[in-house]
């Protein structure tokens, strides 16, 4: 691992902080740097190399950390689960907030779910917590991502359709600003910031905690169907038709992909009923089971925390990864998607339904848009590590023939080296509003290690 010396920075100033935080401050020669420094990240070639790395024990200690950063001039970056595709949860030189320690889980009110979590707590670490008391929240899919980043862009889990986004289950925040003012937000009290936070990624401060309604919940029913090589225009089609009149508690996602190590290839459909009745959860697998091809059956009841699984990106590979929404799933599309997934070969095709409480939510009641969508589609070529550049260049071509059907990015799966052109992530009328609320909190853009809203926009 690289490592930057953080000898420009005078010792008193380092002995000073040390001081003033109840946290740790690890500097590149502490023997738990390298620990404390290292990202999921690195499966994209992120480089991790802070100047220090802060991790916090309380919201006072998050407002000095922010601070300093400010006062010495520093590279800024909040570190929660560390998944940013991009590398956003580090960078070289600069100085890191590792929210890890942050990381509790509380049940406030079982009978209404009211919850408070951490930002530095882990969606498998929620889970399992809340199922305890029969609650759960749609999260992502990935027990190691944590609820900070996940939830400021968006969480498209696995009760999407029945909740809608993680960020719509949420009810207020605890922010530190720019100015390391420490700001309760919600629809009541900086109802600007609490409406930014909700789509408008890491731009407006650290969040240290969220307080979410959380949802009854004793089990699911969670597995995949499996249809081998069956023809996949036609089942993507099939697929399509049940999800628009199937149940809110179906939560599906489409996946084609080719044979890993250890992994069978083929198409299957991962499915969650997010409900405890199993003749209602048989009825709404009836029609998926019914597609033809079906070759394998493997849904059981299970917790909910044991549906959220780790990712393991294949080895000695590099990827070349594309999202966006589909507004609608026509025929037309589904035969460019099936097109393009057999040119590309050696790639995985990953469709999640989003119709029902996703849609449901307007357009300007958060940051997060393209609520009318019917689908997220997301496509991730697996190229040799010496590939040249023309193969990369030929992936990212045959997505371009997509355009006419996809619409924005989700910024939760986006790797963009330099994050994404606002302009894709949100509407202009929504970019204008975020942008004056960022010239609002955070003149500087002190937070830019991000999906960067520049304050500068708003002028």
């Amino acid at each position: 691992m690289t490592t930057v010396e953080s000898s420009f920075l005078h010792p008193d100033a380092i002995a000073d902080l040390r001081q003033s935080v109840a946290g740790a401050v690890v500097l590149p020669s502490d023997p738990e740097y390298e620990a404390v420094s290292a990202i999921y990240g690195s499966v994209y070639g992120v480089v991790s190399a802070p100047a220090l790395v802060l991790r916090p024990a309380d919201g006072d200690d998050v407002g000095v950390a922010v601070a300093f950063a400010r006062s010495h001039g520093l590279e800024l970056s909040v570190r929660s689960g560390g998944h940013s595709g991009s590398g956003f949860s580090t960078n070289i030189g600069g100085l890191v907030i590792d929210l890890r320690a942050l990381n509790d889980v509380s049940v406030i009110d079982p009978v209404e779910g009211i919850v408070r979590i951490g930002a530095g707590a882990t969606w498998g670490q929620v889970a399992a917590t809340l199922g305890g008391e029969q609650l759960a929240l749609s999260s992502g899919d990935t027990v190691s991502v944590g609820v900070g980043g996940l939830t400021l862009g968006g969480g498209i889990g696995w009760m999407v359709r029945k909740y809608g986004l993680a960020l719509d289950s949420l009810v207020g925040a605890t922010v530190v600003t720019a100015g390391s003012e420490q700001l309760r937000v919600s629809a009541t009290e900086h109802a600007d910031l609490f409406w930014a936070i909700r789509g408008g990624g890491g731009n407006f401060g650290v969040i240290t905690d969220f307080t979410f309604q959380a949802h009854h919940l004793t089990r699911v029913f969670a597995g995949s169907l499996l249809y081998g090589k069956a023809d996949l225009a036609e089942l993507l089609a099939g697929w399509r038709d049940v999800m628009r009149d199937a149940p809110e508690e179906l939560n599906t996602t489409f996946l084609a992909m080719p044979e890993f190590p250890g992994m069978p290839g083929g198409v299957q459909i991962l499915v969650c009923y997010a409900g405890d009745d199993s003749e209602a959860a048989d009825a709404a697998f009836a029609p998926l089971r019914a597609l033809p091809g079906l070759t394998g059956d493997a849904i059981t009841a299970q917790p909910y925390a044991d549906v959220l699984e780790e990712a393991h990106p294949p080895e000695g590979m590099t990827f070349v990864g594309h999202n966006a929404f589909a507004r609608e799933m026509s025929d037309e599309m589904i035969g460019a998607l099936s097109g393009m997934y057999g040119e590309l070969g050696g790639s995985v095709l990953m469709i999640r339904s989003l119709v029902g409480a996703f849609n449901r939510v307007p357009n300007d009641a958060t940051a997060f848009g393209f609520r009318d969508s019917e689908a997220l589609v997301i496509s991730v070529a697996f190229l040799p590590p010496d590939a040249p550049a023309e193969a990369s260049d030929r992936v990212h071509a045959l997505w371009g023939n997509l355009a006419p059907y996809l619409q924005g990015i989700y910024a939760g799966f986006s790797n963009a080296p330099a994050g994404e052109d606002p302009a894709l992530l949100y509407s202009p009328t929504t970019l204008a509003r975020l942008a004056e609320i960022k010239r609002t909190y955070d003149p500087e853009n002190l937070f830019r290690r991000n999906h960067n809203i520049s304050p500068a926009l708003a002028t």
